[in-house]
């Protein structure tokens, strides 16, 4: 493992029993460079949002079983691994976007803005911009309640976007979405990608779409890594 590398995992474990089934254990390592897109595929149930949630800090990672080897989460040349999630300068994009029903579009988009101490005038300017980058630059006055799904995750992604986080995950976030909306959507996640460099983790269990949206693609089963390759040579079997 390339430790020197941008984003840096190792031996990131967690052992689990799911619903019905017989316990696992994720066994992940990973690295890649700054301003990279990969996707992270496999069946439901097989750790890939756990892996997410590790990096994230919202799950700790475990040593695992038979092991002296600790987990280790390097972003941008920080040690991360037992960081509180809010101080890791990582953005999440979840499968409901969870915006604030009582603020309009722009102050939900500018709400880390505000927590920064950034005025309401100037946050406000901005999430205008990224507004208009995801092409809902008239939504800004809007209720969250008068959105769609596809235009509620934009404006998600545009809340997260606006912060410069150093990485960036996405827990499946498509999949509410009809077929011609993940479509645009994975398309503005690409464009969005190439725009500002952003440095990207993407779960998904749709081929297609990790496709479309990444580089490289890992793909896991039962907690461990199958497949690692680059998303132009990555076939279905």
């Amino acid at each position: 493992m390339n430790t020197d590398s941008y984003f840096c995992v190792s031996n990131l474990s967690k052992t689990w029993k799911n619903r019905g089934g017989p316990a696992f254990t994720v066994d992940f390592s990973f690295a890649c460079e700054k301003g990279t897109m990969t996707a992270v595929v496999g069946p439901s149930g097989c750790g890939k949002s756990t892996v997410l949630r590790m990096i994230a800090g919202l799950t700790e990672p475990e040593i695992k079983p038979g092991s002296s080897l600790r987990p280790c989460i390097i972003l941008d040349g920080r040690d991360i691994t037992f960081v509180p999630p809010g101080k890791r300068n990582i953005g999440m994009v979840f499968q409901q976007p969870a915006l604030f029903p009582h603020m309009r579009t722009d102050d939900n988009v500018a709400y880390g803005l505000r927590c920064r101490g950034m005025g309401r005038e100037e946050s406000r300017r901005l999430a205008g911009k990224f507004l208009e980058q995801m092409e809902l630059a008239d939504f800004g006055g809007r209720s969250p309640s008068s959105l769609s799904g596809g235009e509620a995750q934009r404006v998600s992604l545009a809340r997260t976007l606006i912060l410069a986080p150093r990485l960036v995950l996405f827990d499946e976030p498509l999949s509410a979405l009809d077929s011609s909306m993940r479509r645009r959507l994975a398309s503005d996640i690409v464009k969005m990608q190439r725009s500002t460099g952003f440095t990207g983790l993407f779960v998904t269990h749709d081929i297609e779409e990790a496709k479309t949206v990444a580089s490289r693609i890992i793909e896991m089963k039962a907690g461990e890594i199958v497949r690692d390759c680059p998303s132009s040579e990555y076939e279905f079997e």
